[in-house]
């Protein structure tokens, strides 16, 4: 073994635990800055460049920039952005269950911390190689894609380019599943639940035709909490949250859904399994604006499952997935992948 090659093996392994992205303070200003870096992304909106930064820049985020801080508001912590919050303990928590070989950095596509910095930062404790790890289960190309272009990108700045393995969607991985059932059945307890619904946030309908996996990766995920709950098929439904914009996205929506189960004063729980750690989705588009449609339309109970945030079992899972990308020791498969399409190539192609 060569001096470079044992150096190799020797130098720790850097892990990108990557979220999607949160503004840096729950003020309009603050809040437009993140807008207008996500929204134009061409993986997220792919309308004419042009067209789309004067609509945006006039229409949308004067507008949209208020009522979002408002709600960012109200979720805000001591600590700050619930998102970022848990994603540095979901980091500090993978890297325990990980051991001293790793190194792990939470990571954000949008904001802060970036996806350069966090790259740095790994180069700078001696990692050689570098271990992508997206917080997003189902693979989409405006989540997971624009993750791994950004990290490319980033990447491709650099005079020495360290080898970089992306963990691969992992929306039937057995350890994510039932930790999932497990945060279910312990928020619910005892309580008698009359329908499920698996939220997760939608796209539009034009992305799916396209090719991108993602419907197909959130109904195997809801398929197998499914099963792990002994659910029957007409006691659950999958929905789609967070509609932006007028045209077609995914049905049924979770916010007309949720409160047409709920009539007739039936109890309902909502897990959102896309969402590995509570944001502004999760805690309050689901869980102050739709548990008020649900009271409001009569329903006797709601149950707003945790995210799995940093939970044991969730992180065991996830060092999991990470150890078999690094070519570890993690002996077995991510799932059976019965009916799970992996991404398309083309969608990991620049969008022009």
């Amino acid at each position: 073994m060569t001096h470079d090659e044992r150096a190799e093996c020797d130098a720790p392994i850097g892990v990108l635990w990557t979220n999607l992205g949160t503004p840096s303070a729950p003020r309009p200003r603050e809040v437009r800055r993140y807008l207008r870096q996500f929204l134009l992304d061409r993986r997220v909106v792919d309308l004419n460049p042009v067209l789309w930064r004067l609509l945006l820049e006039l229409a949308i985020l004067p507008t949209r920039g208020r009522a979002s801080a408002r709600a960012y508001a109200s979720v805000w912590t001591a600590e700050g952005s619930p998102l970022l919050v848990h994603a540095r303990r979901q980091a500090l928590g993978l890297g325990r269950a990980l051991g001293p070989r790793f190194r792990v950095v939470a990571a954000m596509r949008y904001g802060e911390p970036s996806i350069a910095g966090a790259i740095q930062t790994l180069l700078a404790q001696g990692c050689r190689r570098l271990v992508l790890l997206p917080a997003f289960p189902q693979y989409s190309s405006a989540t997971t894609g624009s993750a791994v272009a950004e990290a490319y990108r980033v990447l491709g700045t650099l005079r020495v380019i360290p080898p970089l393995t992306v963990v691969p969607p992992y929306p039937d991985d057995p350890g994510y599943l039932d930790a999932l059932a497990a945060g279910a059945r312990a928020a619910v307890g005892s309580q008698a639940i009359d329908h499920w619904i698996f939220s997760f946030h939608g796209i539009p309908v034009r992305y799916a035709r396209a090719g991108d996996p993602y419907p197909e990766h959130c109904a195997a995920t809801a398929r197998g909490i499914a099963q792990r709950l002994g659910l029957q098929p007409e006691a659950w439904s999958l929905a789609w949250q967070s509609r932006f914009g007028r045209e077609p996205w995914l049905e049924p929506a979770t916010d007309r859904l949720a409160p047409a189960q709920a009539r007739g004063g039936r109890s309902l729980a909502v897990l959102v399994p896309g969402f590995t750690a509570d944001c502004l989705e999760t805690l309050e588009e689901i869980g102050d604006r739709l548990r008020e449609d649900v009271q409001a339309a009569g329903g006797a109970a709601f149950v707003l499952v945790p995210a799995l945030n940093d939970a044991p079992d969730f992180l065991s899972a996830l060092s999991t997935l990470v150890r078999r990308a690094a070519g570890g020791d993690a002996p077995g498969g991510s799932g059976s992948g019965e009916g799970i399409r992996t991404p398309d190539t083309r969608l990991m192609k620049p969008l022009l």
